[in-house]
């Protein structure tokens, strides 16, 4: 347990109500033989005081090198129950006189914690995939092209336990939902806009967005023929759009007044404002930080390549433990709240696309309308498994899914691949991320120590009752033996 005295060479577990950082580091710093915490099976069961306060100290754990092996286990009957046992055993020890405790630790049970698995090793080799897919616009070739984005990888100090629910769940969610709106709309003649629509969703977005980078490099600097190399109104990346009354629109640069940029700000802030007055917008300023090893939001690589770029999140900033939490489950996407922001971006973008703030066209309410039970299956599917960039190959299901879902709306429906460059990686991964843990019941080390003490004591006992009965024996017969008469 944590809270004993002693930690070396012990397997230190913690349940997530009672950890800590300082139990954390007392476990690292005592060199203790692992650490073990351990997640409950319903995290919505848990006080949002503790969610919140494992998720400000995720980034902590993620940062710190250790030598010490750390796992997370969901909770089931016999961990809890080698739990209970174990702090039993650990709480009766610091109540107790010394030669209660000499006995208990002589007599308890106590458990061996055994891995199976080889060493990690960095796999080599490994895609990450991102998708894309297009709505080509009516009315000529050079015609403006509006960029949707959402990267659909999880992040958190587990993989196998990170399923990324509102970041960036919701964001995949409302790209998808807005995929289907537009693809009714673009198939009617009546409604078939000049813009081109481009939709992309990125791969390795939670390691520095290298789906986003590599795509931008093959489009700008390996093609002559590419939407992004022409006439680009602007890149809307969507992150962590599932829950609050709050929508910020996060800029590297403030947009210049009559530029399409601008337009979609102020069609932005009149939807909120007229449709949605619960709702509270603001924009967020934040130059491009190219000093930093990684890059605040996603909007900011396609900044670098001066393309005008916006990231919409209901986070003020990008620093919110929010965006990198095993604690980020499904519990944490309101349904309600989730809708009412996909259906703000797409009046919004229906107002620029088809410009409603000079004409009005009557586009039939039923092409246009945000089906919630399609929120909330794309919702619950995406949350259904964990969605680390370490777990998603390029033949994963949820990947092929994903290709699956675009080509039933969209058109031109390709992949891109990234490998980290073998002399100088941006990112290596790891195997072994899940390993099975046994448990074996044990008897302490002085258990043997004091069984060999007390059969030496016996065997001396018998073996001193075996001479002293010789000795009485040969005693006994000299007293009783005949005394021969000598003539």
């Amino acid at each position: 347990m944590a809270d004993a005295e002693v930690l070396s060479r012990r397997c230190v577990m913690m349940r997530l109500a009672d950890f800590s950082y300082e139990k954390y580091q007392k476990a690292l710093q005592q060199s203790a033989g692992a650490v073990v915490i351990i997640l409950p099976q319903n995290m919505s069961t848990m006080p949002q005081d503790i969610v919140q306060q494992f998720m400000e100290l995720e980034p902590e754990l993620v940062a710190t090198e250790t030598i010490v092996p750390v796992y997370f286990a969901l909770e089931d009957e016999e961990l809890l129950s080698i739990y209970t046992q174990t702090q039993i055993s650990s709480s009766s020890q610091g109540s107790s006189s010394a030669a209660e405790v000499l006995l208990h630790t002589a007599t308890a049970n106590g458990f061996q914690m055994v891995t199976s698995g080889a060493q990690s090793k960095a796999v080599s080799d490994w895609a990450i995939t991102s998708l894309e897919g297009r709505l080509s616009g009516a009315g000529g070739e050079d015609l403006p092209t509006i960029v949707l984005v959402a990267h659909y990888d999880s992040f958190g100090v587990a993989p196998w336990l990170s399923y990324g629910a509102d970041s960036n769940g919701s964001g995949v969610a409302i790209l998808l939902e807005l995929a289907r709106l537009f693809s009714r709309l673009y198939s009617y003649k009546r409604t078939h806009a000049g813009y081109n629509l481009l939709f992309f969703l990125s791969g390795g977005g939670k390691f520095n967005y290298q789906g986003t980078k590599r795509w931008l490099e093959d489009n700008l600097d390996h093609t002559d023929s590419s939407l992004l190399q022409d006439n680009v109104a602007f890149v809307l990346c969507l992150d962590t759009l599932g829950n609050s009354d709050n929508l910020y629109l996060h800029v590297s640069k403030p947009p210049k007044e009559g530029s399409p940029q601008h337009v979609l700000l102020k069609e932005l802030e009149t939807v909120v404002a007229h449709q949605h007055p619960d709702l509270k917008f603001s924009m967020v300023h934040k130059k491009i930080n190219l000093a930093d090893d990684t890059l605040a939001w996603e909007h900011e690589r396609f900044g670098i390549r001066r393309l005008p770029a916006f990231t919409l999140s209901h986070l003020e900033s990008h620093r919110s433990p929010a965006r990198h939490s095993i604690m980020d489950m499904r519990p944490h996407v309101d349904l309600t709240k989730l809708r009412r922001n996909t259906k703000v971006i797409a009046e919004t973008l229906a107002r620029v696309i088809y410009n409603l703030t000079e004409k009005v066209i009557a586009i039939p309410p039923k092409h246009t309308q945000v089906q919630e039970d399609q929120l909330a299956s794309l919702v619950d599917w995406l949350t259904a498994q964990p969605r680390a960039a370490q777990l998603l190959d390029k033949d994963s299901s949820i990947v092929n899914t994903l290709e699956y879902y675009l080509n039933h709306y969209l058109k031109d429906v390709k992949r891109h691949l990234v490998r980290a460059d073998k002399r100088d990686p941006e990112f290596v991964f790891y195997d072994q991320l899940k390993q099975t843990m046994n448990a074996y019941r044990v008897k302490p080390a002085i258990f043997d120590l004091l069984l060999a003490f007390c059969i030496a004591a016996y065997l001396g006992v018998l073996y001193l009752a075996i001479q002293n009965f010789g000795l009485l024996y040969s005693f006994l017969r000299r007293v009783t033996a005949p005394r021969v008469k000598q003539h």
